[in-house]
């Protein structure tokens, strides 16, 4: 649960503000989009090691974006 500490004379826009950049920083929309559909454990070991490949290789200069 975010919880957002507003000043009395603090405008609503700015508490909005706030809690927007709150909810992305805990990452609550990505699990609950994670959570939606099951994937095994192979597979997400699979997608990890892949992502480091190619990260790998960006870094190399192998690959150019």
């Amino acid at each position: 649960m975010l919880i957002i500490d507003s000043k009395d004379c603090e405008n609503i826009d700015k508490a909005l503000k706030k809690y927007k950049k709150k909810f992305e920083k805990a990452k609550i929309l990505t699990q609950l989009r994670g959570r939606q559909s099951f994937t095994k454990p192979s597979i997400e070991i699979r997608e990890q090691r892949l992502k480091a490949i190619y990260k790998q290789q960006i870094a190399s200069g192998k690959i150019e974006l």
